[in-house]
């Protein structure tokens, strides 16, 4: 008999923690080194309680920190390399990142900055680097899942593009993800985040890298959020028990990517974020109806699609409208704009993670179909 051929490859050296107080429970994991940087934005990680708590943990073991909280979204790569030379004069021999996906992608990339001192700041996403120093993360939103691996996406300095920097070394040695530090987020962020993880889900589902245990996070995770959008309203709070199903979601989420990848919601969706401000999450959650549409065209796609939509109870045509429904981004390009957009990120690898690649004149297509 013929053996049916099953990949099950899978890779993540990250220890995760999970739960309420997860941090003071496991206090002793901290003691990694006798002094921390701690990477962070300057508002988010004091408000969720966080900071608090870390500091508190760190202040028990008597190890010394000091707190790096220049982060805002979309993390420019010069104040990265800024907070590698701070971590080398403080001396720090850890570094903790405490915030949502940009605080923890900004911290990866201090860590290896740190530990290459003579490195300049476009030479992070050179291959051949000194390992970084050893990474804690602890996430405060439920969107991007980086706590789980290695991926860090950058903002060039004076591009208005984004590139992604990835090293075996950037993988933390733990991850916190404890929900109570995303009770304090609004309605429209948490919408956002979720929609960032959900669509990292999907793309990581229909990858052809994806592996049977990808497949089972991937839609564990989805099927979470899926449940969560659909009860969710302005006008009724966020319960805790739906903020924890959006948080360990959004680790599966992260764990699956890293993986695999992600596909073109991805990098069609970084223009958006670029230019026009729009949240990550909404921007790439506005082309996966796009998305559905085109890998519905292979006949992999189209099985993945179905498949996939069965497992989270749901359909391919609610995901198609419900993803971009959610998202509600009402914008206009120009045909320049559109040249603009593709020229930044035609070149992107996303393209082919998914069953159906779609050219420039697709993406042209999908620009003009959703924002003229």
């Amino acid at each position: 008999m013929k053996s049916t051929n099953i990949n099950i490859d899978f890779y993540m050296p990250v220890r995760i923690i999970s739960g309420e107080g997860c941090i003071a429970a496991n206090q002793c994991l901290f003691g990694i080194g006798k002094k921390a940087l701690i990477v962070t934005g300057a508002h988010s990680a004091k408000k969720s309680g966080a900071l608090g708590d870390v500091t508190s943990a760190l202040d028990s073991l008597g190890i010394g920190y000091s707190v790096f909280d220049r982060i805002m979204e979309n993390p420019l790569v010069s104040v990265c390399y800024e907070g590698g030379a701070a971590a080398r004069e403080f001396g720090a021999d850890f570094v903790i990142g405490i915030g949502g996906g940009s605080a923890m992608d900004a911290a990866k990339a201090v860590a290896a900055f740190a530990s290459n001192p003579n490195l300049p700041p476009e030479g992070i996403f050179d291959p051949e680097l000194t390992p970084s120093l050893p990474l804690i993360l602890i996430p405060t939103t439920a969107g991007t899942g980086s706590e789980a691996n290695m991926i860090s996406v950058l903002t060039l300095d004076g591009k208005d593009a984004k590139k992604s920097f990835k090293s075996d070394y950037s993988y933390p040695k733990y991850a916190f993800v404890d929900p109570v530090y995303t009770y304090s987020l609004s309605y429209d962020y948490t919408i956002s985040t979720a929609l960032d993880a959900f669509c990292h889900c999907i793309e990581s589902y229909l990858s052809p890298k994806s592996s049977e245990i990808t497949r089972v996070l991937a839609t564990d995770g989805a099927r979470d959020i899926w449940k969560v959008l659909s009860e969710i309203s302005p006008e009724t709070p966020i319960s805790e028990e739906q903020r924890r199903l959006l948080a360990y979601a959004s680790c599966r989420g992260g764990i699956a990517i890293n993986g695999t990848g992600t596909g073109f919601p991805h990098p069609l969706g970084y223009n958006l974020t670029m230019y026009h401000g729009i949240p990550h999450g909404k921007a790439c959650a506005a082309f996966t109806g796009e998305y559905l549409y085109y890998n519905m065209k292979s006949n992999d796609g189209r099985q993945l699609i179905t498949r996939f939509a069965d497992l989270i109870g749901a359909s391919p045509e609610l995901i198609a409208e419900n993803l971009p429904g959610w998202a509600g981004i009402k914008l206009k390009l120009s045909s320049d704009e559109i040249d603009l957009f593709i020229r930044q990120v035609g070149g992107a690898s996303n393209y082919k993670n998914s069953p159906y690649i779609i050219n420039e004149i697709e993406m042209r297509e999908i620009y003009s179909k959703l924002f003229s």
